[in-house]
């Protein structure tokens, strides 16, 4: 299994970072993408490494938002083939610090569910959909109090909810090793993903975890949400879950970064454009 960077936060080389992320899978035989950052940037970076996005055979959509979703009408334009999982929920609008003077929405591009509907396949809840591959939705109780916390609403027949998450997936290859989770930003907490995992397949170890942890501040990548105590925590939980690789960037920020590669060492890896992992 081979896992590529497409687009991410911070730029490599002569490839170009955008706030986002895409993720390219190789596995089995078969090409699969993850996610297309903001914009079309991710097809600029392809071209750059030598992948053929037309080849991909299955994409999925970890969560609504546009950093994640805002290049799918690229996609289309470019893969005539592939189509996109997601989960049912993903067409309600979502929305960042509503306050009394506003809101900013943040979700899927407007229309774009509609005009390439044929290309979507609507999932509710979790899927297996090929051999070794699954996509797993929360079960937890309580997420919704992370995604309060993080300013992340949505809007149910007019009125203003607390987020609840059914929006977002993880995506989970088994490899001889143990399974690979993908869940590009984490937002109900990348130890409450694990825990999920780890409950759907209790017979399987927990190879590596790839993705955003959705630690940074509201000012951007080079800020922190929460103190350093709360990122010590997590880093004491991770360890506590299990000794499996970890992989993150883009939502997860530098300062929190740095202080989980200070207490995980050679466990965690920066997932920058351009980065290839084999596993």
């Amino acid at each position: 299994m081979k896992v590529t960077a497409l687009t991410e936060n911070r730029s490599s080389g002569d490839l170009l970072g955008e706030h986002g992320l895409s993720v390219y899978i190789e596995y089995q035989g078969k090409k699969y993408l993850l996610d297309t950052g903001s914009t079309g940037l991710f097809l600029e970076n392809a071209k750059k490494l030598g992948i053929e996005i037309a080849e991909v055979d299955t994409a999925f959509l970890s969560h609504v938002h546009y950093d994640h979703s805002g290049g799918f009408g690229a996609f289309f334009e470019v893969n005539k083939k592939a189509s996109v999982y997601l989960q049912t929920d993903a067409g309600r609008g979502r929305y960042y610090k509503i306050t009394d003077s506003g809101e900013k929405y943040i979700g899927i591009p407007e229309g774009l569910l509609d005009t390439y509907r044929e290309r979507f396949v609507f999932v509710d809840g979790n899927l297996s959909c090929g051999e070794g591959i699954h996509l797993l939705a929360h079960h937890t109780p309580g997420i919704c109090a992370r995604a309060e916390k993080a300013h992340m609403y949505h809007k149910v027949a007019g009125t203003v909810k607390v987020d609840d998450l059914k929006h977002e997936q993880s995506l989970i290859f088994e490899t001889r090793k143990g399974l690979v989770i993908l869940n590009s930003c984490c937002h109900a907490g990348v130890d409450v993903v694990v825990e999920e995992a780890q409950h759907a397949f209790p017979e399987k170890p927990i190879q590596a975890v790839i993705g955003g942890f959705h630690l940074m501040g509201s000012d951007g990548a080079d800020t922190m949400a929460g103190t350093r105590e709360d990122i010590v925590a997590l880093a004491e939980r991770l360890t506590q879950l299990g000794d499996f690789l970890i992989y993150t960037g883009h939502c997860t920020g530098m300062p929190a970064f740095e202080i989980l590669q200070q207490e995980l060492g050679k466990r965690i890896a920066y997932f920058s454009t351009g980065t290839r992992v084999i596993l």
